[in-house]
């Protein structure tokens, strides 16, 4: 049995969850914006399914919900946000502004996030940014959950990266993926469902093969296409984790009560203005110019851009709304109502 929200409810049910544990109402509002995001945009495994794991983090007070983050200029291409031990999406919010700025400046610029737990789709930060017409990368480390290639036990977080290219008149061209075989929240979400995994997806405490999702959980994940996909997660490890001198998956897992919650990870941003990579400085032509390879690969039957089916369910959600099981409902109205 599913319960229908509206996006406005999916806002509503999460700001008075999180304020409801001791949250500040900027922090409440952050999160909240990222997890009816994901529900907007039929992201499951991001969305309201990770409002437990948010609010067990302030209620154990391994997270602070009224941290105020800080902003803090390294070099003049170079803006670190420090979250204070709160959550990354304030701390996200509140650089996007000074790392848009050195981008504009220099013409590309990073921003490093420390001290944050980060628990969100990836694609929520560079779409942001893309739609000011930057191009955007964002790397993302946590707790340790995917072997490196020919191993059984995990060693690397799951260690999104996600890219976006802005378009004129067009919502920005976005991925975002994992450089594990999925995302663990997708496991997640197939046990909690009662169904199988895919093969190729995890391995079990042995290091045998499985389609079980409890196995593969208590197991470790596996990288996508072997040593390329174990080679782009230990990248995106030095760039999360190693650049900033945030946690490593490992030291992550080590600090792991094993509540559900996120990791203390850590996170880095590059925006490029792209009127800085030409002598004339016309951002538009460049963007003009990749746009028959957009159309190039469209004219071919089954084929779609990354991100098109996350718009298409914007198109639908605000008007249809969402479900979510019964029982995850009853769970949220039970930790707010605890407080």
């Amino acid at each position: 049995m599913d319960v229908r929200l509206t996006l406005d409810e999916v806002y509503q049910l999460t700001t008075e969850t999180l304020t409801a544990l001791g949250a500040s109402g900027d922090n409440a509002a952050a999160v909240a914006d990222v997890i009816t995001s994901a529900e907007r945009d039929d992201c499951k495994s991001h969305g309201l399914f990770r409002l437990p794991g948010y609010s067990i983090g302030l209620k154990n007070g391994r997270i602070d919900g009224k941290s105020v983050p800080e902003v803090n200029e390294l070099a003049p291409a170079v803006v670190q946000v420090d979250a204070k031990g709160g959550y990354a999406p304030l701390a996200l919010k509140v650089g996007r502004a000074p790392l848009a700025e050195k981008a504009r400046s220099q013409g590309i610029a990073a921003m490093p996030i420390v001290n944050s737990h980060h628990f969100a789709a990836l694609w929520f930060e560079v779409e942001a940014l893309a739609a000011d017409g930057l191009v955007a990368f964002a790397f993302v480390n946590s707790r340790s959950f995917v072997a490196p290639a020919g191993g059984s036990k995990p060693i690397f977080g799951t260690n999104p990266m996600s890219f976006g290219w802005p378009r004129k008149g067009k919502p920005p061209l976005v991925f975002d993926q994992a450089s594990s075989a999925s995302a663990r929240g997708e496991i997640m979400i197939h046990k909690r469902d009662g169904k199988p995994i895919p093969e190729g997806w995890a391995v079990d405490a042995d290091g045998n093969p499985t389609t079980d999702p409890e196995a593969g959980l208590a197991g470790a994940q596996l990288p996508f296409g072997g040593y390329k996909g174990s080679a782009i997660a230990l990248m995106v490890e030095l760039m999360a984790a190693g650049l900033p001198r945030n946690h490593l998956a490992f030291e992550a897992a080590a600090d792991d009560p094993g509540d559900g919650g996120p990791a203390k990870g850590g996170e880095l941003l590059m925006a490029m203005d792209p009127s800085r990579f030409v002598g004339d400085g016309d951002a538009d032509a460049s963007l003009d110019h990749v746009e028959p390879l957009f159309e190039r690969i469209l004219g071919q039957e089954g084929t779609r851009l990354p991100s098109d089916r996350r718009y298409e369910a914007r198109k639908r959600t605000p008007t249809e709304g969402i479900t979510i099981p019964q029982k995850l409902h009853d769970d949220i109205l039970a930790m707010r109502d605890s407080a």
